[in-house]
């Protein structure tokens, strides 16, 4: 009878946890039901859609009935687009900021944790061009390139250049102008994340390095370095994705010129999509460039293993 008993409580009880678990299942999932929910209709739907689309021919000008499926023609097309290849080149060459920033980022993050008073002043004077609006920031480097009366080619011209170049209005300098400014934007958020990463290293790895004899360079070789390389795989995966998305700056200084020097896959997949209207040749180069993203990203994943030490 006692053991009967047992038994009974034992599977009122475990009913009970059942139940209860049950309960804040599904409290859990009305708590994030809005976030699914918007993830599903903003994110995921809109990547389904664009897969699909890629492989028709639709103006969506016409309609739903409008749709036509052509299979793999979009992206032949593609290969053949000198437009396209052209933007392709212009991305690849335009991953050369990450390095560039991620570089300047490090020296001033160490130099300001280390060596410098008022930290703070320099976080915010650094970090404001990240935090600035895109369009001033812009603005000003359009003012500040002005061939004919920029102040950096009056400068240049006091200083012995007679014919200074003429920054993005010249083909062969427009994207070398973006990338400076995209340099100069990115170096503030680089560095504090660079600086929370140096704050992170313990004090007694350098004591005792010093007490070895250890300089400098030694020291940022041999702690420095390895011990940032976490933070420096997040800031090279972040920071190359973010050169495939590029669009606002060449938005509001170039719009892809001059002759293209500065067209992105993301400006010409605007201008193909919402200029030209098509849509599904946009979708097949948006395919494209998720497809380039995922690979360069899988990659850095597994390329991470042979120099990220966490």
């Amino acid at each position: 009878m006692e053991v009967r008993k047992s038994l009974l409580l034992l599977s009122e009880v475990i009913s009970m946890m059942k139940s209860l678990q049950r309960g804040e299942t599904i409290a859990g999932l009305l708590f994030v039901s809005p976030m699914l929910l918007g993830v599903s209709v903003l994110v995921l739907m809109p990547i389904l859609a664009t897969l699909v689309l890629g492989f028709a021919d639709w103006n969506f000008v016409q309609g739903w009935d409008g749709i036509r499926f052509v299979g793999l023609e979009n992206f032949r097309n593609l290969m053949e687009d000198s437009m396209f290849i052209r933007s392709l080149r212009n991305n690849l060459l335009f991953l050369l900021t990450v390095p560039a920033y991620m570089l300047i980022s490090m020296v001033l993050a160490i130099l300001i944790d280390r060596y410098v008073y008022m930290k703070g002043y320099f976080k915010v004077a650094y970090f404001m061009p990240y935090i600035s609006n895109i369009v001033a920031v812009a603005v000003v480097w359009q003012v500040l390139f002005q061939p004919s009366y920029g102040p950096i080619n009056e400068l240049l011209k006091t200083i012995g250049f007679a014919n200074p170049p003429k920054w993005i209005a010249d083909p062969n300098y427009a994207l070398i102008s973006i990338m400076m400014i995209t340099v100069w934007i990115s170096i503030g958020f680089n560095m504090i994340i660079y600086i929370a990463g140096l704050q992170s290293i313990p004090k007694d790895l350098y004591e005792a390095a010093d007490i070895d004899g250890a300089n400098g360079w030694v020291k940022f070789r041999r702690i420095t370095f390895p011990l940032l390389s976490p933070t420096s795989f997040f800031l090279m995966v972040t920071g190359i994705i973010s050169t495939f998305k590029v669009f606002d700056i060449i938005a509001v200084l170039t719009q892809g010129g001059p002759i293209g020097s500065t067209t992105m896959m993301v400006w010409y997949l605007y201008d193909t999509a919402f200029v030209n209207l098509k849509v599904g040749y946009a979708s097949s180069i948006a395919t494209v460039l998720f497809g380039l993203v995922m690979l360069i990203t899988f990659i850095q994943w597994i390329a991470q293993k042979k120099w990220v030490n966490y």
